[in-house]
């Protein structure tokens, strides 16, 4: 949630920032709201003092004696105006928070203006894949080696899920240990195990609700939420919570099944294990000290990127442009693994700083230098999508007989499988 002192003092910049996500915010309402909600405050605070000296005077009448009725029926219509205020100021304050809970956060003014197509390529790592032969996609492959089960899975279920057999589910498994081990014991997070579902205030906290509930699947009698990732349980771990200064970057990672409806998804990616409405991942997240969450994004992206590399898989880094990140977000890494059936990049993680964006919704901050209360910044990226690593294993890492050749950071993992075939 952005900050309304923000706004009040800069109401155009912020109007100019905002539509650099390609809509036009018109944010006149919204401080009209803000200055009636303050206005009726004031008024109502007004009439406490004014019913409170009353009162008193109520006591010293009957004190000495003296009739205290008309200031009785003073106090009682002080009373009823106290009452209207008061129920004026919630009907103004829901609509104020209304549109608050709405605004998304104003882009960070370095990254790229426009939309999906305008984005910056920060780096390219790797080789791409040269074939002498004609490269099969994840989702063949995956049936001609008996490890993927696309069939089976829709008729249980339906479209958009998979079942990984044999090799396939040991490969998902490897890509999971491993994850978790080079972010543990390389890259200084703790490892969480979290719950798979939240509640509204949990799904609120990371800006979930009440914009995207449409993208998320509730489940009816209890108002629990299956979570699309796990940053949602884990960034609102230390929800309404202030961390001590010292504690700073907290550094979480967390595996997880993430659960998306894909709603506005249809007929993409409608092949293979790209795009499911069940998949799992590897998720980090940080909760940074404001003067340093810009450098917290940088090791972040960099943390992600050491998986493709030591897997030697072929990717690129890009900048999300202002009119492509997500509601939260004010600066959005995608790296992007290169994927031969697609014959260009796909997105395996998105590394973003949401600055206090999401900590003003989860309550979330810390006591700074000076012990002022102070709102941490929030982070966090995938380290990485498993579905997606192992269709770009597959697909990178096949030979002309159709078997797939399993890196060599991998095979540990892999109870010694080095191919799969």
């Amino acid at each position: 949630m952005l900050d309304i002192k923000r706004i009040r003092e800069d109401k155009e910049g912020i109007e100019k920032a905002l539509s650099r996500r390609g809509t036009a915010f018109d944010l006149s309402e919204l401080l009209d709201l803000d200055k009636e909600n303050r206005r009726l405050l004031t008024e109502v605070e007004s009439l406490k003092n004014e019913r409170n000296v009353k009162s008193k005077a109520i006591g010293e009448l009957k004190k000495s004696g003296q009739d205290a009725t008309i200031a009785m029926e003073e106090v009682g219509a002080i009373n009823d105006k106290i009452k209207a205020s008061e129920d004026n100021q919630r009907l103004v304050l829901e609509k104020l928070t209304t549109i608050m809970q709405t605004l998304p956060n104003v882009p960070e003014a370095g990254i790229p203006d426009g939309g999906e197509e305008n984005f910056r390529i920060e780096r390219t790592v790797g080789e791409v894949p040269q074939f002498d032969f004609t490269p099969k996609a994840h989702w063949d492959l995956g049936q001609a080696l008996d490890i993927l089960d696309f069939e089976r899975a829709g008729k249980v279920t339906g479209a958009r899920f998979t079942f990984y057999k044999g090799l396939g589910a040991r490969l998902e498994r490897a890509l999971i240990s491993f994850m978790i081990d080079m972010h543990t014991d390389h890259h200084g997070y703790i490892e969480l195990l979290p719950p798979y579902m939240v509640n509204s205030a949990s799904a609120f906290g990371t800006g979930q609700l009440p914009k995207f509930s449409e993208d998320m699947f509730r489940l009816e009698g209890v108002g629990y939420y299956l979570i699309p990732t796990a940053e949602v349980p884990v960034t609102n771990y230390h929800r309404d919570e202030i961390l001590p200064l010292e504690s700073l970057p907290v550094k979480y990672c967390a595996y997880s099944p993430c659960f998306r409806s894909e709603a506005g998804s249809a007929g993409r990616d409608t092949r293979g294990i790209i795009r499911q409405h069940q998949f799992h991942k590897v998720e980090m997240v940080k909760l940074a000290h404001p003067d340093a969450s810009f450098e917290e994004l940088e090791s972040l992206t960099a943390n992600a990127e050491a998986i493709l590399k030591a897997l030697d898989l072929p990717y690129r880094v890009i900048t999300l442009a202002s009119g492509d990140i997500g509601f939260s977000s004010a600066k959005t890494y995608d790296v992007e693994v290169y994927m031969p059936s697609y014959e260009g990049y796909r997105e395996i993680s998105s590394c973003s700083n949401f600055l206090d964006f999401q900590a003003r919704r989860a309550n979330l901050r810390f006591r700074d230098e000076d012990g002022k209360l102070r709102f941490v910044h929030t982070l966090n990226g995938s380290g990485l999508a498993i579905g997606r690593t192992v269709a770009a294993i597959l697909e990178n890492c096949q030979d002309k007989d159709g078997r797939v050749h399993i890196p060599k950071a991998l095979v540990p993992y892999m109870h010694g499988y080095e191919v799969i075939e």
